[in-house]
């Protein structure tokens, strides 16, 4: 049976996304179920001239950058041109990134221009008809390496792979990056770091962590194996998210000491009455472990 192929084309991009994937520990072996026909910075059996002049095969197609209908060209061809001419050949597209999915950081300069390449800020659709069936977003800034080749792998082993209403797999995308915080029993007594890259304390209120907010399965897949942002004492950037750069990080707004904004999935009332039972306690195991931990 042959491999399928697989073609990996960028937009508006700064990289980041490529060289997340290129630290993968199993690279290569993820990468042999495929036949490369192009990648910008590995091996492949077409050169990017071919991709403009020729129609080369593409099974799976993987978007790399933010997408803007006219006046970005490579080799003299618009790139949305290339995109779409593939886009309609695949049989599968990864949006790899949030620039490819949602836009995200080079969408502010022109909002109402770039966005991702089926989604836009407000999660609205835009040529959403024609490839909904075969589309999977990968948000993130950048992709984690362990989620492209998740999908990698399901898609060569003829895997279905269930996804949300934004085409997020449910796998990676089924739950918060709060989820898996080693902080949240800080975060449950209300007990916050007061500064970066404390090993003890919330980041919610005082840091303004997106983590409550924010789908995705950093805090369970680790970077690297070893770490997340929470976990070294920096708030989550809510990355994942169409929303993604906001220009308020680093504080949680509040309404007299209560979020503006409820925590995904948790009603109002829940919270304010959790609120109101937490500040009725102190723990004095926190307590002591916060004060050991200034010394």
């Amino acid at each position: 049976m042959e491999k399928p192929h697989l073609l990996w084309l960028q937009s508006i991009t700064c990289n980041g996304n490529t060289h997340s994937f290129l630290n993968h520990p199993d690279l290569f072996s993820i990468l042999s179920h495929y036949n490369i026909v192009h990648h910008p910075a590995l091996d492949g059996s077409h050169s990017f001239d071919d991709v403009l002049k020729d129609d080369v095969p593409c099974d799976v197609l993987i978007l790399e950058g933010s997408f803007i209908e006219k006046g970005f060209l490579k080799g003299g061809v618009e790139v949305s041109f290339i995109l779409e001419k593939y886009a309609k050949k695949a049989k599968y597209i990864i949006t790899a990134g949030t620039c490819a999915t949602f836009g995200g950081v080079f969408k502010q300069k022109d909002p109402s221009n770039i966005s991702g390449f089926c989604f836009d800020l407000e999660e609205k659709s835009i040529r959403y008809d024609a490839y909904a069936s075969k589309l999977i977003s990968l948000p993130g800034c950048p992709v984690h390496p362990k989620w492209l080749s998740y999908v990698l792998l399901m898609l060569a082993n003829g895997k279905q792979i269930p996804i949300d209403n934004l085409h997020r797999p449910t796998e990676l995308f089924g739950y918060t990056v709060h989820n898996g915080c080693t902080r949240n029993e800080y975060f449950e007594w209300k007990i916050d770091a007061d500064n970066y890259g404390l090993k003890e304390g919330c980041l919610f209120y005082a840091q303004g962590c997106q983590g409550p907010y924010t789908r995705g399965s950093c805090n369970k897949i680790l970077w690297n194996d070893i770490s997340s942002k929470t976990r070294a004492g920096t708030p989550c950037f809510g990355c994942t998210e169409a929303s993604f750069p906001q220009t308020s990080l680093f504080q949680t707004k509040t309404n007299m000491g209560i979020p503006a904004k409820m925590p995904l999935g948790i009603p109002k009332r829940a919270y304010l009455s959790l609120t109101g039972v937490t500040k009725s306690f102190k723990i004095k195991r926190f307590s002591t472990r916060l004060l050991e931990y200034d010394k």
